[in-house]
């Protein structure tokens, strides 16, 4: 597969959630076969929570508020709604090394790597999945460490060793939904977005410093390296 090849497609409004999982299986499948490109995919859905299979029914604190959709994707519960950019990642992992731990560490690469075109410094912690930003404004932990805020989340699987789902980044959601669940099993922790910290950053703004850094990142993998510990 040429690896240059990466079609990307930005879906406006609301995409409803199982009609997105229909169409990654389907665009996966496809992929796995030899019958297209790769693909990253750009969309907002509608409020609503999902399961990866790590999660645990008592992290689902309001059941009855949003929607819950069980995926097989890797990781807890996760919270998707609008001002939140989903991005989800039909990549051929099987021509790019077969690592999917390499693969996952590239994709909190390429999400470090946007942040920091708005002067965010992003952050990978051990034990606790996703992108982290330290908050020196708020008061300092019990054990006086910096308080973090999560500003992404990545789950994803594999099929034939294509991937789908992926990530996502909170620009501008509500950030109160989060409430109804404990996001990635994590309680010591908050959950923040670009427009939350202070930054004017629209979708817009948001897909441009993506597709950036997916060619400084994604396509040259050995950047990912460098990504913050």
């Amino acid at each position: 597969m040429d690896l240059a090849m990466v079609d990307w497609i930005i879906s406006d409004g609301l995409t409803d959630y199982a009609t997105a999982v229909a169409t990654m299986e389907a665009r996966a499948a496809s992929i796995a076969a030899g019958d297209a490109d790769e693909l990253v995919w750009l969309l907002e859905h509608p409020p609503l929570y999902t399961a990866g299979t790590s999660a645990r029914r008592e992290d689902l604190k309001d059941p009855d508020r949003f929607p819950v959709f069980d995926t097989k994707r890797g990781g807890q519960y996760t919270y998707h709604g609008p001002g939140q950019r989903v991005v989800y990642v039909m990549l051929d992992v099987g021509a790019r090394g077969r690592d999917v731990r390499r693969f996952v560490q590239e994709l909190e690469g390429w999400v470090i790597a946007t942040l920091g075109e708005f002067g965010l410094t992003g952050h990978i912690r051990d034990g606790r999945v996703g992108v982290w930003i330290e908050r020196p404004d708020r008061p300092a932990l019990p054990d006086g460490r910096v308080a973090e805020d999560k500003i992404a989340a990545i789950g994803i699987r594999l099929r034939k060793w294509v991937s789908f789902h992926g990530i996502s980044i909170n620009v501008e959601p509500d950030l109160s939904h989060f409430a109804g669940i404990v996001p990635c099993g994590i309680t010591d922790y908050g959950v923040t977005s670009l427009v939350d910290l202070g930054l004017p950053v629209t979708m817009d703004d948001l897909d441009i410093a993506l597709r950036k850094s997916f060619d400084a990142v994604m396509q040259n993998p050995a950047v990912a390296a460098g990504r913050s510990a």
